[in-house]
């Protein structure tokens, strides 16, 4: 059984909540250590009406504690937030944990507590000075971002032909997929041939780059391609295409996660590939609005996370 740190995520949103509620179903499949201290877990416990479970194991002295104060955007919050995601970190480093899960954080907390990092994949890029690739998805699909948490006006001139093919070369290497990647273009109708904008043809060169370096038998005909040529990202989701492929590779945020969210919200998870530790995600936010009111949360997104990591 895997050992699993799990950082807490935002005291002031759901994620405490999930831990607790689900600590009985995580805890047969792997041996979770959550970063959070006695004296908040309490707190929240009392809060949420939730009795703590007697083997929910915890780590002291993460942060300064503070009051919890539901829904709210707090710089102690994110400080503590920040504070138990480092501690994951350092116990995966140390190699006391096999693998860390993170619970989810509020990006303007971590901002008001002076924390550099937009969020969990800029921060372990910096931690693990390593090229991290964000991937999203479930069993039935997974999308790796190009370029993630960019102004949409900035993402065509991040597109060019040698961070794509290391990009997809690192990709192929840690995703390990199976079977053909389906690329996405950036423009309409794939450009049209450069009718409608000539990234693609950036793109298309990137994907002959990957595909030689991964498998050189690809370009004497005698086997199928790692990556597929540019597709029509309009069509790339429908259920025809879809059949042909379980990961995609998207240019920009929105244009991979708008449709994987769309078909797959409640399961889908956040993995950090590229690195030397797992990282594992939930794909959803702090959901401050129903944060602390007794409602019984879906717990798709945080099971599929900590089953991804006794998959791999």
């Amino acid at each position: 059984m895997k050992c699993v740190a799990i950082s807490i995520g935002d005291l002031n949103g759901i994620g405490i909540q999930l831990a607790l509620e689900n600590h009985s179903t995580v805890s047969k499949i792997i041996e979770p250590i959550y970063c959070i201290d006695q004296t908040m877990l309490e707190q929240a416990s009392n809060k949420l009406g939730l009795s703590i479970p007697n083997d929910f194991k915890t780590i002291e002295n993460i942060a300064p504690i503070f009051h919890i104060e539901a829904g709210s955007v707090s710089k102690e919050s994110g400080a503590y937030a920040y504070a138990s995601f480092v501690k994951a970190v350092e116990l995966a480093k140390e190699k006391k944990v096999d693998a860390i899960c993170t619970l989810p954080i509020h990006k303007k907390a971590w901002e008001l507590a002076g924390v550099d990092y937009k969020g969990h994949t800029d921060a372990l890029r910096d931690f693990f000075d390593a090229e991290a690739i964000m991937m999203l998805g479930s069993p039935q699909m997974y999308v790796a971002l190009f370029t993630e948490h960019i102004p949409l006006k900035k993402v065509a001139e991040s597109i060019n032909e040698k961070d794509l093919t290391r990009f997809l070369v690192d990709f192929y290497h840690t995703a390990k997929p199976k079977s053909t990647v389906a690329v996405l273009g950036l423009n309409p109708h794939a450009g049209d041939d450069g009718v409608l904008g000539d990234e693609e043809m950036i793109i298309q060169k990137a994907i002959d780059n990957s595909n030689l370096i991964i498998n050189p038998k690809y370009c004497r005909g005698e086997d199928t391609p790692t990556y597929s040529d540019p597709l029509v990202p309009d069509v790339a989701f429908t259920p025809h295409v879809r059949t042909n492929y379980i990961h995609y590779v998207a240019m920009y945020h929105d244009q991979g996660l708008a449709p994987l969210k769309a078909l797959y919200f409640d399961e889908g998870i956040n993995v950090s590939l590229n690195l030397p530790i797992l990282r594992t995600s939930v794909d959803h936010g702090t959901a401050f609005d129903i944060a602390y009111k007794g409602i019984r949360l879906n717990n798709q997104s945080y099971i599929n996370a900590i089953k991804y990591i006794t998959e791999n």
